[in-house]
């Protein structure tokens, strides 16, 4: 979902409007801006920790399965504050093999895995 600050023009005149005839999505599209606004002004593990249980406590009635997922993996993303860094490079690394595997449907042996696999990432086999 898009930051609101890179809404501009007509999407963010739609937008407005939006939310002035609906009062719940108003209210979980700034849920949503505050939670992403504590990934950038927490400082540390604390910080966020607290800031995140404050945002679960207010959004629970709104995000009741985001949150519920949210609170079960609490301490992984409490571990964001004190590194800093996501999984994400190794969720792209995941997508891109399930690809390669889709593609390769019917491959016969590994190897041919092993080495599109490998030229994915300019690798030398």
């Amino acid at each position: 979902m898009l930051k609101m600050k890179r809404f501009n023009g007509n999407p963010k005149i739609k937008l407005e409007a939006i939310k002035e005839n609906f009062p719940n999505l108003k209210k979980m599209q700034e849920l949503k801006e505050e939670f992403r606004k504590i990934y950038e002004t927490s400082e540390n593990p604390t910080e966020g920790m607290l800031s995140i249980s404050e945002w679960l406590a207010k959004s629970s009635s709104v995000f009741t399965k985001s949150c519920q997922t949210i609170r079960n993996w609490f301490g992984e993303i409490i571990s964001y504050f004190e590194r800093r860094t996501t999984n994400g490079m190794v969720e792209g690394i995941n997508n891109k093999l399930k690809l390669i595997k889709r593609r390769g449907y019917g491959f016969r042996n590994f190897r041919n895995f092993w080495v599109r696999s490998m030229l994915s990432w300019h690798l030398v086999c």
